[in-house]
């Protein structure tokens, strides 16, 4: 095998296998930026990943199953808004809470539909989709232009949204809620609504990252299958300074130790298993030790704000 396709490969596989984490990076940057912090990301996956199966089989759908995906994490993301934003209860408390739920959660539910079996569940799963002309491009077009749909729908998302936060009214009410939701209300801006409508659409967001992780890259469901990756999405919110394109880079930073790990077990390196297991993990550390240092939080992030 030749570098360029030694090259082309490996960015293939640190796109596809980025993908979950940039949607949940994504979601987890919506909901950040109206000043509420989610830690429940991984337990909104875990839900999503097994949903999204469940519509895939029953309907032989995979869009059913991902709008099955979808709406799980809205409905997660509404019960984290009305426990934080209505409720007022410690944000931290209920992320860590929907993660115990989701996990718990998602095993009952694959349990009872599938059973305890080891066969895997034939369901619709996400395919490649060659673009024309642009997959023929040396090096990259294979790795940019020959992937499943989620894949370019998130990363079309990255400038979506950064167009939306920094060159919208709507954006700049989202993040004036973020950083001062006190003078966001003085000025007009509904802060509850709006907090409500981010912690719905960003969970959707991560929801969309878990239906992916289970009907394209994989194409299967495990219990604890998300594996972290909530988590590494919130590392990598932190590290790419709360902006989209930064969340972008830092989960293809933070893949491509994995990405490096799988092919190390593939060629029979004679390092253990256990410890090729924690690259990803470490270089997530590292990464951040290293460069998050200038990294700003919304001035309001984690703060239940109280009108009157």
């Amino acid at each position: 095998m030749s570098i360029m396709n030694l090259i082309s490969g490996y960015l293939a596989s640190d796109i596809r296998m980025a993908t979950p984490i940039l949607f949940a990076g994504l979601g987890l940057l919506i909901i950040n930026r109206s000043g509420l912090l989610n830690i429940g990301a991984e337990g909104t996956m875990l839900v999503s990943t097994l949903l999204a199966v469940v519509g895939s089989y029953y309907s032989g759908s995979v869009w059913v199953g991902l709008l099955c995906a979808v709406i799980s994490g809205a409905l997660m993301g509404l019960l984290f808004a009305f426990f934080t934003v209505t409720v007022k209860a410690n944000q931290i408390v209920i992320g860590a809470a929907l993660n115990i739920l989701g996990s718990g959660l998602s095993a009952t539910l694959n349990r009872i539909i599938f059973g305890v079996s080891t066969t895997v569940t034939r369901f619709d799963a996400f395919t490649n989709i060659k673009i024309p002309l642009l997959s023929d491009i040396p090096l990259i077009g294979g790795a940019l232009f020959n992937q499943m749909i989620p894949v370019y729908a998130a990363f079309l998302l990255v400038p979506a949204i950064s167009y939306y936060l920094f060159r919208t009214q709507a954006g700049l009410n989202l993040r004036s809620v973020g950083e001062n939701p006190r003078v966001a209300d003085t000025l007009g801006v509904n802060v509850y609504r709006l907090q409500y409508m981010s912690a719905i659409i960003g969970s959707a967001l991560i929801a969309a990252g878990g239906a992916y992780l289970s009907t394209g890259l994989v194409s299967s469901f495990s219990e604890e299958m998300v594996a972290g990756r909530g988590y590494i999405a919130l590392a990598a919110v932190v590290f790419g300074k709360y902006k989209p394109g930064g969340v972008m880079l830092a989960s293809l930073i933070f893949v491509a130790g994995n990405v490096l790990s799988n092919i190390l077990q593939v060629s029979g390196t004679p390092i253990p298993y256990t410890l090729l297991t924690m690259i990803p993990y470490v270089l997530t550390v590292v990464a951040l030790a290293a460069f998050a240092k200038g990294a700003v939080a919304p001035a309001s992030l984690g703060r239940p704000y109280k009108r009157g």
